[in-house]
């Protein structure tokens, strides 16, 4: 593997914005991104991606190779919540394996964002399915994660039932967003979406870049919460990424998907969701802590993939 590539990614102005916000937050600086500021560039950074996904799934239609990563999206989100409950269940209860289970099941869109700009940096073409493939992943994991907890809990029902899990996971936010953008982008017209072109891809990288100096702050300031987990979960937030992106990276050769989509079904399948799951799960199982689950995909597994994941599992993919 090319280990130049982590070098390079750590040159990268949008991950030097992400490194400046954990400096700010270990030197308790007042610098902060305001609450609101911070929610509309994250639905910013998902209508772009989403918006243009659309646009080119419309223009490059469905065949062979959309399908199979399609197919495979969905096995990692069904699949990854099922092997890591049964990790987890090693050192913590039902709640809490269940609640991370279901958190790494499940997808970061701003690791995924942030995958695609080194792709588009490296003029690595990627078809618009993926940010399809991004929404399919998003919501099954948390269905997975409370039948788990359903199961194996001592309670036969989690808080809400299953109407309102399925609710929440489809009318959250960061979802619904981009599921709407990736509707919107398929059926727009391509003449008149040119009008809002500068605002979809000319700003986006400095719009992705105060998000991640955001994401540095919040991420840092987390991981004091974190520090009960001990060793264990601290290995599971980096190994089991590393192991995800590995098999997907595999399978996705295996059936002859092109690089750029081998490469963000990898992103995608090592990813951990601190936005749409948490917001799921913190009614509907209240039992679990939000210092394990969050922590761990915001403050571990979000800065682990974006320093070294992005670059590792690029070079994993061009040994193949």
């Amino acid at each position: 593997m090319d280990y130049s590539l982590i070098i390079s990614n750590l040159t990268n102005p949008t991950l030097l914005f992400f490194l400046l916000g954990v400096i700010a937050a270990l030197i308790k600086s007042d610098l902060e991104i305001p609450v609101q500021s911070s929610k509309f560039i994250s639905l910013y950074l998902l209508f772009s991606i989403g918006f243009k996904g659309g646009m080119e799934l419309a223009h490059g239609g469905i065949d062979k190779e959309v399908a199979i990563t399609l197919g495979l999206s969905v096995f990692f989100a069904v699949t990854v919540p099922v092997y890591s409950y049964f990790i987890l269940r090693r050192k913590l209860d039902v709640y809490n394996a269940g609640a991370i289970a279901a958190t790494y099941g499940s997808v970061s869109a701003v690791t995924f964002v942030t995958a695609c700009s080194f792709l588009a940096d490296k003029q690595i073409p990627f078809g618009g399915h993926m940010v399809a493939s991004m929404a399919l992943m998003e919501s099954p994991a948390i269905i997975i994660g409370m039948i788990l907890i359903r199961k194996f809990g001592n309670e036969k029902k989690a808080a809400g039932g299953f109407g309102h899990i399925i609710r929440e996971a489809f009318s959250n936010g960061s979802v619904l967003m981009i599921l709407g953008s990736l509707v919107i982008g398929i059926v727009a017209d391509e003449k008149q979406a040119e009008g809002i072109k500068p605002f979809t891809s000319d700003i986006f990288k400095g719009f992705l870049a105060v998000f991640l100096l955001d994401m540095g702050i919040t991420a840092t300031k987390r991981i004091k919460a974190f520090k009960k987990g001990g060793w264990f979960l601290f290995l599971f937030g980096i190994l089991t990424p590393v192991f995800n992106a590995i098999i997907a990276i595999l399978l996705a050769h295996q059936f002859g998907v092109h690089d750029g989509n081998a490469f963000l079904l990898a992103i995608l399948a090592s990813s951990a969701s601190y936005i749409a799951v948490p917001a799921a799960l913190r009614l509907a199982v209240p039992q679990a802590d939000p210092g394990y689950y969050i922590p761990m995909a915001l403050a571990i597994t979000f800065p682990f993939n974006i320093v070294v994941g992005i670059p590792l599992y690029y070079g994993l993919l061009n040994l193949l």
